[in-house]
């Protein structure tokens, strides 16, 4: 996720040089946890070929099962079955497809060449958190889940083994 999407100017730089001189058409994007435990940021899969200037650029969100909240995880790993959506689109992307959407170039530049688009067809806006604010969320957790462990270690306290 962070090199593709970073915006300090060297990566600006390669990703304008990447765009000029290549097509980038399809980025598939999968949830994290793909390759746990190793990583549990989400990957992105870029497809280049060398016919043309990127003129646009074809994404695919891989949804994540209902059964999965947070993620694939080393128990819960990313499937093969997991991809039959992107395999269907994939020659026939004219085919309305919710997971589907497509960016043109000149937004990507107008976006200083992020290539982090969001689904607009899911419906819901992803709230971006500051440092500050996630830390407050995490410890907020944090104290909810102590109270919750001492709650249960009360009520464990008389119940023999």
């Amino acid at each position: 996720d962070g090199f593709l999407f970073g915006d300090d100017n060297s990566k600006i730089a390669i990703k304008e040089k990447l765009l000029k001189e290549f097509n980038l058409h399809t980025i598939v994007r999968i949830p994290s946890g793909a390759f746990a435990p190793y990583t549990s940021i989400s990957t992105n899969l870029l497809f280049f070929d060398k016919t043309n200037p990127t003129k646009k650029v074809d994404y695919y969100q891989v949804p994540l099962p209902d059964y999965l909240k947070n993620g694939f995880t080393k128990t819960k790993p990313l499937k093969e079955s997991h991809l039959d959506g992107v395999r269907e689109w994939w020659n026939n992307r004219d085919k309305e497809d919710k997971n589907a959407y497509s960016v043109e170039v000149d937004k990507i530049k107008e976006a200083n060449y992020n290539l982090d688009f969001k689904n607009p067809n899911n419906g819901k806006e992803e709230k971006e958190y500051k440092l500050d604010e996630l830390l407050q969320i995490m410890d907020e957790k944090a104290k909810s889940i102590q109270e919750t462990i001492k709650k249960l270690t009360e009520e464990l306290e008389g119940v023999e083994e």
